[in-house]
């Protein structure tokens, strides 16, 4: 579904619509940009009333963004939960890896690039709990970044995840637990991509039985995100 974005542009939004809604669900992929890659996930919140709303982004060059590329992907999704969740209907966030790092943002928190640059939404998003898989959080070190941020967290990673590994998910619960709620979640035997559907290229799972735990996750997430 094509949404406009700025000028003669356009993005593509995969928009999974229930009989009837319970609340809107911004689902923000990661450095691939491809929601499709985690559809089963996303099928499953739908199929419980949730209405699914997944801009698709452009890959990222490079695994480290920019201010320009984070900033880039707040836009499509504060457009895309403009077009898409009706007013009033309750927004929640669910992303993967970079994905929850444009969540963090539009849900108050502010980032530093590996450049030093600043990053913060210029305009909110009424987004009233997060739920992320596997988030990098090196962007939030600098003091107060997470500070305005207000919502319950939900976070998923992996043991054997070697690109955000648990000590990152840990950060979180360290800066931020006491003020708001913050579960974490460590997966036995899940790395980066566990989380995924359908993998990206030349990757291949350690999880035992990824299928088998997306069906878990989804029935997780569904509790967590449907309050």
């Amino acid at each position: 579904m094509p949404l406009p974005k700025e000028g003669d542009n356009a993005f593509e939004v995969t928009v999974l619509q229930p009989a009837s809604a319970s609340r809107c669900i911004l689902f923000a992929a990661g450095r691939g940009g491809n929601p499709l890659r985690h559809l089963g996930l996303l099928q499953a919140l739908a199929d419980e009333g949730m209405l699914v709303v997944a801009p698709h982004f452009d890959m990222l060059a490079s695994p480290v963004p920019t201010r320009a590329e984070l900033s880039e992907r707040m836009r499509r999704l504060s457009l895309a939960a403009a077009r898409h969740c009706p007013s009033g209907l309750p927004v929640a966030g669910l992303g993967h890896s970079i994905g929850t790092v444009v969540l963090l943002l539009l849900a108050g928190a502010e980032a530093d690039t590996l450049a030093g640059e600043r990053v913060r939404a210029v305009s909110g998003c009424p987004i009233d709990r997060l739920a992320l898989l596997a988030p990098p959080t090196d962007f939030f070190r600098r003091p107060g970044s997470l500070a305005s941020l207000k919502v319950p967290v939900q976070v998923w990673v992996g043991d054997r995840d070697t690109i955000t590994p648990p000590a990152q998910a840990a950060f979180l619960r360290e800066v931020i637990d006491g003020a708001i709620p913050v579960d974490i979640r460590v997966v036995e035997g899940a790395g980066h991509f566990t989380f995924m559907n359908e993998l990206p290229p030349h990757v291949t799972d350690t999880h035992a039985d990824r299928d088998g735990f997306l069906r878990s996750l989804a029935d997780e997430l569904r509790g967590f995100l449907a309050v």
